[in-house]
């Protein structure tokens, strides 16, 4: 007998929840203890994520001399004579591996290329490389055709161009590996890839330096920025040799004919099947005592396949 009624209370109260405007049933669900304490992790969620935003301003605002959604290379900026770049929190901007350009100067456009290209198709998700705010949201025909420029607390700027859709707006705060756009071949391109840039105040990165797109992950968990050019890693992973990069300047560029960007420029080469050190060497210019000296790396260490060189 105390069951029927029990079942019978139930339907009437199911009942009454159903025939209720949608208002009161909003209200009916406010009142539940559970409604509470997810309003309230809710306002905790918020809490933090804009005191975290409050924090990255606060971290960059010495270091970077502007906030503009308007792109910017801050060729007036200070920079600092070492800084260390925190590259834990990486999350691949996009599924695929495959890259299909490498930074460095092109001889058939005779200019430089200040990116990496990954290979994607129309339409894949395109992701927050670290925790950020985006900076920039815009729109270039002759060139990056639909791109985002994020700020990280890290002092890194990350670009992703060509994009068929931008999924965020400026001065949204983004986690790493939020979706932020939509792979395509906007702007000025040849086919669908995303171009993906690191910049520190300005000054362009070699991303494949910071990152193995081979394996996901980042080729050492600190990478110390030196003005000076002669930037390196405290603390390379084993699957790179990269110790240290010469950072490219703008003004060194705008004032350079193709000859001195090469220069200028470190040159980086991947291993494929077959390859060697004498190979390389060969291939390069130099020699075999030179490649062991600019990778750390003794005369007889076999080499791996995608493993990355630099040879200048």
């Amino acid at each position: 007998m105390e069951i029927l009624k029990t079942i019978g209370k139930a339907c009437t109260v199911a009942a009454l929840f159903v025939a209720a405007p949608v208002y009161a049933q909003d209200k009916m669900v406010d009142a539940l203890p559970i409604a509470r304490k997810l309003r309230a992790l809710d306002s905790i969620s918020i809490a933090r994520l804009q005191a975290k935003e409050v924090m990255a301003d606060a971290e960059l605002a010495d270091l970077y001399p502007s906030w503009t959604n308007r792109f910017e290379t801050y060729s007036n900026a200070v920079l600092p004579k070492e800084y260390a770049i925190d590259l834990r929190g990486f999350h691949m901007p996009c599924d695929s591996r495959r890259v299909s350009s490498h930074y460095g100067y092109r001889s058939r456009f005779r200019r430089m290329h200040y990116g990496t290209d990954i290979s994607l198709h129309i339409g894949d998700t395109v992701r927050a490389a670290f925790d950020g705010k985006v900076r920039v949201v815009a729109f270039e025909g002759g060139g990056y055709g639909k791109y985002v420029v994020i700020r990280h607390p890290n002092g890194l700027e990350t670009l992703y161009g060509h994009m068929s859709k931008q999924l965020v707006k400026a001065d949204q705060m983004v986690k790493a590996g939020e979706p932020i756009g939509l792979g395509g071949s906007t702007g000025l391109s040849t086919g669908p890839h995303l171009h993906f840039e690191t910049r520190f105040l300005g000054k362009k990165i070699n991303p494949e330096i910071l990152f193995s797109f081979e394996n996901r992950d980042v080729n050492g968990d600190t990478y110390i920025f030196r003005s000076n050019g002669r930037s390196a890693f405290s603390n390379a992973l084993a699957h790179t040799n990269i110790q240290e990069e010469e950072v490219v300047a703008d003004a060194s560029l705008e004032s350079s004919d193709a000859g001195n960007d090469r220069r200028h420029q470190a040159k980086i080469y991947k291993v494929r099947k077959g390859d060697t050190l004498s190979k390389i060497a060969k291939k390069y210019g130099t020699t075999v005592e030179n490649l062991c000296r600019l990778n750390n790396i003794p005369k007889n260490r076999t080499l791996s396949l995608g493993q990355v060189i630099r040879c200048s």
